[in-house]
């Protein structure tokens, strides 16, 4: 019985170990874009949303959503499958009262064809997500509350999420993801069904669950990140 569990104990801190360093493996960044110039901000591709403008505001891509839209998202020039990206993303003041506890501020990998891991943050409600949108809609990975580190209206928040896929041993094929806000690490989880997300797009994304009308947010220094080796 002590054989066993000592053995059963010490699979559980391997298995820990494997995660708090996939959590800190080192990432090297491809792509950076600090939002100073037109040209710069101009990079920025829209993915989704029916009404979404776009403009300059002190050295950021501001983001303004329009009728019938619930979210706007801009992908980089990077694809890829096991990425981190990371930005500086605030709500602005000019988004209406009504809306702005219901806003996010977010990131997205693997985004294409409708499908896509995304990492979002309610400031007004200090809540973050880690959202898979399949084939099924939307699913709920995980799921942090109170997180202390999230900033309000007007204020920067640093967000940074990653997607990496196992390479070998029994849990090849799923995928790791960690989601930081102002680099804490605010949300950790494993997907099994990775290999149903075959998009490669990285995106920044704001909204809110529905009808975002007159949401107002602004992106600024922006990072892509992979895996080092890769």
């Amino acid at each position: 019985m002590k054989t066993r569990f000592g053995a059963v104990f010490a699979a559980a801190c391997l298995v820990a170990l494997l995660v708090a360093a996939l959590a800190g493996a080192a990432m090297i960044g491809i792509y950076r874009n600090g939002m100073e110039t037109t040209a710069q901000r101009s990079q920025l591709i829209k993915l989704a949303g029916a009404n979404c403008a776009r403009g300059g505001a002190e050295g950021a891509l501001r983001i303004a959503i329009g009728k019938a839209t619930s979210a706007c998202s801009f992908r980089t020039p990077v694809l890829g499958r096991d990425l981190e990206i990371s930005a500086t993303e605030r709500l602005l003041s000019g988004t209406p009262e009504a809306l702005q506890k219901k806003a996010f501020l977010g990131l997205e990998l693997r985004a294409g064809a409708g499908f896509k891991y995304q990492f979002l943050a309610f400031p007004l409600q200090r809540k973050v997500q880690v959202v898979k949108v399949g084939e099924e809609g939307s699913e709920y990975l995980t799921i942090t509350k109170n997180v202390k580190e999230l900033m309000g209206v007007n204020k920067a928040n640093a967000l940074r999420f990653r997607a990496v896929n196992v390479t070998s041993g029994p849990e090849k094929g799923q995928a790791n993801l960690f989601g930081y806000v102002g680099g804490a690490l605010v949300a950790e989880v494993k997907d099994e069904g990775a290999g149903a997300l075959t998009g490669r797009a990285s995106a920044i994304t704001i909204g809110t669950p529905k009808n975002a009308n007159g949401v107002i947010g602004s992106v600024d220094d922006i990072v892509v990140r992979v895996p080092s080796p890769f």
